[in-house]
């Protein structure tokens, strides 16, 4: 199928086009790969049960050797006939097994202890593989702009307005925090991941017949050659406990946040009016269909508003932690978006880590900004400095001082300078606070050891999880 024949915009627009991007994401989240994780948990089944000599040995060979030939469209077409997907698995593996070895494939499972499983094993190797890399990829690109402009200064802002001085490598490395914990967490959120092979409804019951004494022995063993584990108390449904597929979930929206907000912040930065950042980008690319001069953040742009489609998906994922009694199918349709949410986060890192690469900050614009609100941002370390000398009230003083320079037109430090207690602190004040009063601008706290050492915490700590 051509992309624009899809109906998702991730096929037909966004990854699906991009053919490094499709190649890399494909083997884990599209319906093919849930057929191999799949094949793959049936087979890891008779091998479990021939290590309990429950079948000999050569049947769990037959079953990959069948599982190499089953195709997606084979196993989709059987369902159609049918009317049953895992069932359709079964019987595409079972046909092309000897027929006395047919009769152990999916014995003592029930379909959501292979699709659960399968669906964990995917979404544990696309995390490991593809999404956490591709955010510590992301992390140290941002890390990198943070140190190169760690002592760059910029007036802070809150509330849209002009606040205290801090560095552009600050700002960014909030940022390098942000999505670096989201990482850990997404990673420890992976490893907890479970898996399931109790059966119909969670009680081991078929297992039961085999082992009557301790039946959930032979889940442990089979999840364990599998990499996972049952719940702690190996307690279930049909399903698995959903909290930590939640979990997981959860934080890659998490992740995917946090990026949406550092998209927003340079977006607001590139604009005509603030021109803090600019795009460095030798590729000419068309801004709008009537005004030539136009380019626009559109990276930055793309990656909100992919968010903001995704985001939301989280409600769907928590409502999907209620099945009625020990099963219904409410959340056999919703939990296949599962892996979108998962694409569209790895998406967003790979785009805005590369739009990340293409900006730098305008260091004329910055200067220009904080010569212009000199006299505001010096009203907070005036103040400070007043208590500190002892002044009952630095904060009301400089308040006063404020509305004087208004009513006089001069500025705030003019003001002190004619205001006799003021001028008299001032004048003994130590050389570190008097060089904060003579340039407001320097006024940027340990902004720039913080942006050094916030990037230098997380790169270890990432590079850890490589």
């Amino acid at each position: 199928m051509e992309p624009f024949e899809n109906i998702s915009p991730l096929d037909g627009r966004y990854i699906g086009p991009d053919e490094t991007m499709r190649k890399r994401m494909s083997p884990y989240l599209s319906e093919a790969a849930s057929i191999r994780y799949q094949l793959k948990v049936e087979v890891a089944l008779l091998e479990t049960m021939a290590e309990f000599g429950i079948c000999s040995a050569s049947v769990p060979e037959s079953a990959r050797k069948a599982a190499e030939d089953i195709t997606a469209k084979e196993v989709f077409e059987e369902e159609r006939r049918i009317g049953h997907n895992v069932r359709a698995l079964v019987n595409s593996m079972r046909k092309r097994m000897p027929e006395n070895e047919r009769g152990f494939v999916h014995l003592f499972a029930t379909s959501n202890d292979i699709l659960d499983t399968s669906r964990t094993l995917a979404f544990r190797d696309f995390a490991s593989e593809i999404l956490i890399p591709d955010l510590i990829d992301l992390v140290s690109v941002i890390s990198g702009k943070a140190r190169e402009y760690a002592s760059v200064r910029q007036i802070g802002r809150t509330h849209g307005q002009y606040a205290e001085p801090i560095t552009f490598g600050y700002a960014l490395s909030l940022y390098v925090s942000r999505i670096g914990g989201r990482t850990v967490a997404l990673e420890r959120a992976r490893e907890d991941l479970r898996g399931k092979l109790s059966g119909a409804v969670g009680a081991h019951n078929a297992l039961a017949l085999h082992d009557p004494m301790n039946p959930a022995i032979f889940e442990r063993k089979h999840l364990e050659r599998l990499g996972l584990k049952a719940s702690d108390t190996q307690v279930s449904t049909q399903v698995i406990e959903p909290e930590a597929m939640a979990d997981f979930v959860f934080q890659g929206i998490l992740a995917m946040s946090a990026m949406a907000n550092l998209a927003d912040d340079m977006r607001h930065l590139i604009r005509s009016e603030i021109g803090e950042v600019k795009i460095v980008d030798g590729a000419t690319r068309v801004g709008s269909s009537t005004m030539p001069h136009k380019v626009n953040p559109v990276a930055f742009e793309n990656v909100k508003s992919l968010w903001k489609a995704f985001a939301p998906r989280i409600v769907t994922v928590l409502m999907d932690q209620i099945s009625e009694h020990q099963r219904d199918l409410t959340n056999s349709a919703s939990s296949r978006f599962l892996g979108e949410i998962l694409a569209a986060v790895d998406y967003a890192a790979r785009r805005l880590g590369g739009a990340m690469k293409k900006i730098q900050p305008d260091e004329e614009a910055l200067g220009r900004h904080l010569a212009a609100c000199r006299d505001q941002i010096v009203a907070e370390p005036l103040y400070v400095i007043l208590a500190l000398s002892g002044h009952p009230d630095g904060y009301g003083k400089v308040r006063s001082l404020l509305k004087d320079a208004r009513e006089s037109e001069s500025t705030l430090l003019q003001a002190a300078g004619k205001d006799e207690e003021a001028a008299k602190i001032l004048e003994g004040i130590p050389p570190h606070q008097a060089k904060v009063i003579d340039d407001p601008t320097s006024y940027t706290g340990d902004a720039a050891e913080r942006a050094l050492h916030t990037c230098d915490e997380w790169e270890k700590t990432l590079g850890l999880l490589r």
